[in-house]
């Protein structure tokens, strides 16, 4: 047949899904749950924690920072592996680690071991996060198919933080705080189950060789910017500090040099060079900051200042949580026809009223107006996430999607990490400077209350009556003291995320 003048070459349509390609979706939804209640319901427990470990601030620091630490070293790493060995492999060997891992955690004995099972727990979670979102693009190949799936996808980190409150809010009320960490056993063991069965392997056809140097790199990055940042935050500037930091931008400059000069890279760095790809990076980065910044204040607020249980701190929660995930999923018809800069940059304006809500009555405010905030912070960041991970996945190569959806979940889980670091830490140095302890305590006692709110909670339990008063009157106060400076940069985060949708995505058609 000849083609005259004119003609247009037929258009390969990629085929739709069926009914087994939703099925296979719940299934790897079952991950995402789980890391999500692990967040959440780890907020929820460290006052217990607090208690029961006596753990000191920089220690209950390490234990909400070390896993989403090591998760975020490992992501890209395990991501590009994924792609090597097959991403449904990789997920089903991080499915099992973290299962048996989890118990060690839930019965850890003292600080430092449940420190060194968090970590543990970020290298398997790490191969958990990258396989399920790259195993989609390999499932639903139709775009608007794809585009719901991964808002479905998204929900699960929403829905698994509606549960986190509420599940861990029963669990805490009638069990000791490791019972949290057994929830990972019976939401592992039907996806080890159902996963060989239900999702196709895929891997990319010409992989390179395993960058071990590569690897070693990334992590020498993520680890002492971290690190100084803590450092910079809790105890003000340092040569320690910044040297830390120095060390890590130094060795973030060698393993992008290294990434470009190679054939096949671990992570191809010329990703970045697309607008819409790096702008959604950022989106998800800054947004998870000011989420998980809000969650490590309001957690301990509702719980120590205002005195709710932990079911009734989550109920709390529970509408913004449930905001988040319907709103991930009504904006998927909505994406068809506004472009995606103007839909995350309208859900970020509704998450900076959120945060300006909290700013304007300060750190006494009530259960109602954190529940009002927390609405609209939840009906934001539920509708940017969901447009920039598909924007994510949609422009990378279908080869290299496991590398890429590592990086989307790197600043995910960066974000994570800078924001207790960064948001959290402030209001614990506030706490420090702004606490005043009344006399009669012992060197032990001041000590312990000093370090942080859970543990003047605990010192006040041993006190007569009106001495403990008096000192958890001054310890709330002090840890409500940095609220309204922290409302304000978590204004200044979303705002900026949202000019850089604005920004990088305005060429990005709906």
């Amino acid at each position: 047949m000849s083609l005259t003048a004119g003609t247009r070459l037929p258009v390969a349509v990629p085929p739709r899904a069926g009914r087994r390609a939703w099925v296979a979706l719940a299934v790897l939804m079952l991950p995402t749950l789980l890391v999500s209640v692990d967040n959440t319901v780890l907020s929820f427990a460290l006052p217990s924690i607090s208690e029961a470990l006596k753990p000191s601030s920089t220690g209950m620091l390490w234990i909400v920072d070390v896993y989403p630490l090591v998760l975020a070293g490992l992501l890209v790493a395990m991501g590009s592996l994924g792609d090597r060995i097959g991403r449904r492999r990789l997920l089903l060997i991080g499915a099992t680690g973290f299962a048996a891992v989890s118990v060690v955690a839930a019965f850890a004995p003292t600080a430092e071991l449940l420190i060194a099972s968090r970590a543990a727990l970020g290298v398997f979670g790490a191969m958990l996060m990258p396989s399920t979102l790259s195993l989609l693009r390999s499932i639903f190949a139709d775009r608007e198919q794809r585009r719901l799936a991964i808002a479905i996808w998204a929900s699960g980190f929403a829905a698994g933080s509606a549960l986190g409150p509420i599940v861990g809010g029963v669990l805490l009320e009638h069990f000791w705080w490791g019972s949290v960490f057994l929830l990972a056993v019976p939401v592992l063991i039907p996806l080890l189950v159902l996963a060989p069965l239900l999702v196709r392997e895929s891997r990319d056809p010409a992989p390179g060789p395993v960058d071990v140097l590569g690897i070693v790199l990334s992590l020498l990055t993520m680890a002492p910017i971290v690190y100084g940042i803590k450092a910079l935050a809790v105890d003000g500037f340092s040569l320690v500090a910044v040297v830390a930091i120095a060390v890590g931008v130094g060795c973030g400059a060698l393993f992008v040099r290294r990434q470009l000069r190679r054939p096949v890279p671990m992570l191809d760095m010329r990703l970045f060079t697309r607008p819409a790809f790096s702008g959604a990076v950022v989106v998800n980065l800054l947004s998870v900051v000011s989420l998980v910044g809000f969650l490590f204040f309001v957690s301990q607020h509702l719980q120590l200042v205002i005195g709710l249980t932990p079911l009734q701190s989550g109920m709390v929660l529970l509408p913004g949580l449930l905001t988040m995930i319907v709103a991930g999923l009504v904006v998927v018809p909505i994406a068809r026809r506004i472009r995606p800069g103007v839909v995350i940059a309208g859900g970020l304006t509704l998450s900076a009223t959120g945060y300006l809500l909290v700013a304007l009555t300060g750190g006494g405010a009530p259960w109602s107006v954190l529940l009002a905030a927390f609405v609209l912070l939840g009906a934001g960041i539920g509708a940017a996430e969901t447009v920039s991970n598909e924007l994510v996945i949609s422009t990378a190569p279908a080869a290299k999607a496991g590398a890429a959806s590592a990086v989307s979940e790197t600043a995910y889980e960066l974000g994570a990490v800078l924001g207790t670091a960064t948001l959290g830490t402030l209001i614990t140095a506030s706490y420090r400077s702004a606490l005043v302890i009344p006399n009669g305590l012992t060197a032990a006692q001041a000590g312990a209350a000093g370090e942080t709110l859970g543990g003047a909670v605990t010192v006040a339990r041993g006190l007569p009556g009106p001495l403990a008063e008096q000192l958890l009157a001054s310890a709330r106060s002090a840890f409500d003291s940095g609220v309204g400076l922290t409302a304000v940069i978590g204004i200044a985060l979303v705002a900026i995320a949202a000019v850089v949708a604005l920004v990088t995505l305005r060429h990005v058609r709906s």
